[in-house]
């Protein structure tokens, strides 16, 4: 189960991401140094207790209307070998030490738990408190026979968001998993999708409200 320490990061994360925001082809780019607000988000657990995941929600001010947004990370003890373009950055944890902090959609460990969360073989968690499963966090698939072991996965990061094409093993089926990096928050899923995943994420006036972080289709 995740385990969140109280303790001093850094920089911070929010920090690194007022770095990193601007340079993703699905940045709302504002004309101004973002001004990320943490509005929500949930975590996944690594089995082997190695990686930390965290799905958060962040809502950026600096521009005329806010835009939130959604950023999955990993959190390493050591570098994640050819990982180098999805560094978000490192950053030096009061308890662990320094940590390298990747965007997780390019993170085997993530995409492999987040493909479990689809497939009803992962419980979402708690954004800030250990040892307590997130109820507001849903996911649906309409697969039938599908398991949720990843075999491979590729990531392609597009103004319109992040694809990240899986294929499961031992059949090698192909799933498109779509991650709506801009929140539109109440926006449900299509008829045509297979499934996705919903968590909350802010309206305008700051409630939340269920919201499409992963859209699911078949690959063609």
């Amino acid at each position: 189960m995740a385990v969140i320490h109280r303790t001093t990061l850094t920089p911070t994360k929010l920090e690194l991401l007022a770095t990193w925001l601007p340079k993703q082809p699905w940045y709302r780019a504002t004309g101004q140094q973002p001004e990320p607000a943490r509005t929500g988000g949930f975590r996944l657990d690594d089995p082997a207790g190695e990686v930390g995941i965290e799905f958060m929600v962040v809502t950026d001010t600096s521009g005329a209307e806010p835009v939130t947004y959604q950023v999955p990370f990993s959190y390493r003890g050591t570098p994640l070998a050819g990982a180098d373009e999805a560094l978000i950055g490192t950053m030096e944890h009061g308890v662990l030490g320094q940590r390298w902090v990747y965007d997780g959609a390019h993170d085997p460990v993530v995409v492999a738990q987040l493909f479990a969360l689809v497939a009803g073989e992962a419980e979402p968690q708690m954004q800030s408190t250990s040892h307590t499963p997130d109820p507001s966090v849903t996911a649906r698939l309409d697969a039938p026979g599908i398991t949720a072991e990843l075999a491979a996965f590729a990531t392609t990061d597009a103004p319109d968001g992040t694809a990240v094409l899986v294929t499961t093993a031992p059949d090698g089926r192909q799933l498109a998993l779509h991650l709506n990096r801009v929140l539109q928050p109440g926006r449900n899923a299509n008829g045509q999708a297979l499934g996705h995943i919903t968590a909350p994420a802010p309206l305008p006036d700051g409630t939340p409200a269920p919201t499409e972080f992963v859209v699911v289709h078949a690959h063609p």
